[in-house]
């Protein structure tokens, strides 16, 4: 439930550091190898996971999450299938929130009240639809209010003053703040541009904001945590999927030491440098 995503954001805050927002792709490469990637985020660091439900046509996925996509619809993952994924975490783990990304023809094929139910049932914490724009979203906001799940909505450069009090209406949980104008994994982020706008987005809604897109490297992930409440990376991760594949080796095995890699550069992000 979405207390879950609540319950992890104090603890950030009492800990004094940022999270790490961790995305994978939900049946990539097969279920089976996605349950071990999935159940092996937590313990590379991952304080909140993105669990991508994979779409036929994903609008704001660049290629790399576009072919996970592919992969897992071609291993056969379909949205129970997801849900069966994170039953099988949640059996693992009862307190990393995960939320489910994805866009809205699969969950308009299943019926939001369903979806909602059984989303709620199997263990998430929140829903992020890339396409379903705020002024249509009621339905589906209703549905998710009552069964205890965040809509959590994003905000990018271009949301203005008036825009972004529509998008903070009815979102729970946090704030997903896109970095830069396109899609996943294309442009660096510039965290010193980012800075300004979290805080806009944070006074508006009153939640933490996560900032995603154009974060690769340990070190851009480091420069936005430190402006903050976390940061979210995807397509580094799903690249590692790919990489290993190519290698012939363990995709979750490639995940956790990347994950790892962007986990210690985000929550070291605050600490201040030696000296001497």
């Amino acid at each position: 439930m979405s207390d879950r995503i609540e319950a992890r954001f104090a603890q950030l805050r009492e800990e004094g550091r940022p999270g790490f927002v961790a995305y994978v792709m939900a049946g990539d490469p097969d279920l089976d190898r996605s349950r071990n990637i999935l159940l092996g985020l937590p313990a590379a660091g991952a304080d909140i996971i993105e669990l991508g439900v994979p779409f036929s046509d994903p609008m704001a996925d660049g290629p790399s999450i576009q072919r996970a996509a592919l992969r897992a619809l071609n291993a056969g993952t379909t949205l129970e299938r997801v849900f069966d994924l994170l039953r099988d975490f949640r059996r693992a783990d009862a307190s990393t929130p995960v939320v489910l990304m994805g866009y809205l023809n699969p969950l308009l094929s299943m019926g939001f009240g369903r979806f909602a139910r059984t989303a709620a049932e199997a263990g998430a914490d929140g829903v992020i639809m890339v396409d379903c724009p705020p002024e249509e979203a009621d339905p589906l906001a209703d549905a998710l209010d009552a069964e205890g799940l965040a809509l959590i909505r994003l905000a990018t450069p271009t949301t203005d003053a008036a825009r972004l009090a529509v998008v903070a209406r009815r979102t729970r949980g946090f704030v997903y703040y896109v970095s830069v104008a396109g899609v996943t994994g294309g442009k660096a982020v510039d965290a010193a541009a980012v800075a300004p706008q979290v805080a806009r987005v944070r006074a508006a809604s009153g939640l933490p904001v996560a900032v995603g897109f154009g974060i690769r490297t340990p070190e851009q992930a480091r420069d936005v945590a430190k402006v903050a409440d976390a940061a979210v990376v995807g397509s580094a991760l799903v690249d590692a999927v790919a990489a290993a594949l190519e290698a012939g080796e363990d995709p979750a095995e490639s995940v956790r030491r990347t994950a790892s890699g962007l986990a210690e550069a985000v929550h070291t992000s605050r600490r201040e440098p030696a000296h001497g």
